[in-house]
C-alpha cells in the first residue's frame, strides 16, 4: 500500500475529530441533514405537491398552510419539501457523472503527460474559457428540458474542473517514492494508478465534490428558474423560484422560501466543504489542528 493510505483508520478518525471540532462545518451538517430528512420524509408526511386548490390561492403563511399557498393554491411547504427531492438528486447524480467521466481523464492526462496531456489540457482550457452556467445554458438549449438533460448539462460543466484538480494531484503523486519503488519492482502503469495514484487522489476529489454538490444545486436551480430546468408541475426549487417572480412584490413567499432553501443548500455545503479541507489537510495534524 502506497505511503499516502497507510494508517487510513487513525488518519480518518483523527480528520472526523477536527471536523467536529469546527463549529461552522457542524452546522453546515446539521442544516443539510435537517433539509435532506424533510424531503425524503415528504411522502411519508405531506400531499400531493401537485394538489391545486383555487379556493386557496396566494394565502399568506398561516396555521393551516405554514409557508403559504402559490398561485395555483398548492401548498408551499410541501412543494419546497418534495422539491428538495429533486434538487439533491440532480445535485448527487450530476456530481457523481462529473466523477465518473472526470477523474479517469485527470489520472490519465496526468500520469502519461506528452501530447496527450497537452491535448487534453487543451482542450479543458476551451471549456474553463465558459463560466460554468454558461456551458451548462448552451448545452440545456441543445439537448432541451428534463431531470436527465439537466443533470447532463451541470456535470458537463463541472467535468473540467475534476479533470484539472485530478491531473495537478497525479502529476505530484507520481514523482514520489513509492511509485518509484513500485516501478522498480515491475508494477505496470495500470497496478499503479489503481493502488497508489487514485487512492491519494481522493482528499482533493472528496473536498471538491463536497463543494461542487452546492454548485450544482445553484446551477441546476438558476437553470430552473430561466424555465430551462425541470418541467412543471414538477416541483423543484429553481422553477418554483422563476414561478414565483412574477407575484415577488405582493406575495413574498412564493419566491423568498424556495430562495432561502437554495441559500442554506449551498451555504451548508460551503460550510461543510470548508471544514473538509481543513479536517483532511495533512498540516493541521502537525499543527494539532
Amino acid at each position: 500500500m502506497s505511503e499516502g493510505v497507510r494508517g487510513t483508520p487513525s488518519v480518518g478518525r483523527s480528520a472526523w475529530e477536527r471536523l467536529q471540532r469546527r463549529k461552522t462545518a457542524a452546522a453546515g451538517l446539521i442544516i443539510l441533514g435537517l433539509l435532506l430528512a424533510a424531503s425524503l420524509a415528504a411522502p411519508l408526511l405531506m400531499g400531493d405537491p401537485n394538489e391545486v386548490d383555487f379556493a386557496g390561492v396566494l394565502q399568506p403563511p398561516s396555521l393551516e398552510h405554514l409557508l403559504g399557498t402559490d398561485q395555483l393554491g398548492r401548498d408551499l411547504l410541501t412543494r419546497v419539501a418534495y422539491g428538495g427531492r429533486i434538487s439533491f438528486l440532480i445535485g448527487a447524480l450530476a456530481v457523481a457523472l462529473a466523477l465518473a467521466a472526470g477523474i479517469p481523464v485527470g489520472v490519465i492526462s496526468g500520469y502519461v503527460g506528452g501530447t496527450l496531456d497537452l491535448l487534453v489540457q487543451r482542450g479543458v482550457d476551451l471549456l474553463l474559457a465558459f463560466p460554468g452556467f454558461l456551458l451548462a445554458l448552451t448545452l440545456i438549449a441543445v439537448l432541451g428540458v428534463g431531470v436527465t438533460n439537466v443533470v447532463v448539462s451541470v456535470a458537463a460543466a463541472a467535468m473540467p474542473v475534476y479533470i484539472r484538480l485530478v491531473r495537478g494531484a497525479t502529476l505530484s503523486i507520481r514523482e514520489q517514492a513509492y511509485v518509484e519503488a513500485a516501478k522498480a519492482l515491475g508494477a505496470g502503469d495500470a497496478a499503479i494508478i489503481v493502488r497508489h495514484v487514485l487512492p491519494n487522489c481522493l482528499t482533493p476529489v472528496i473536498v471538491q465534490s463536497t463543494l461542487q454538490l452546492g454548485v450544482a444545486i445553484l446551477t441546476a436551480a438558476g437553470l430552473g428558474f430561466l424555465g430551462l430546468g425541470v418541467k412543471p408541475p414538477t416541483p423543484e426549487w429553481g422553477t418554483m423560484l422563476g414561478e414565483g417572480q412574477t407575484y415577488l412584490l405582493s406575495y413574498w413567499f412564493i419566491a423568498t422560501f424556495p430562495g432561502l432553501a437554495i441559500f442554506l443548500v449551498v451555504m451548508a455545503f460551503n460550510l461543510v466543504g470548508d471544514g473538509l479541507r481543513d479536517a483532511l489537510d495533512p498540516r493541521m495534524s502537525v499543527l494539532g489542528s
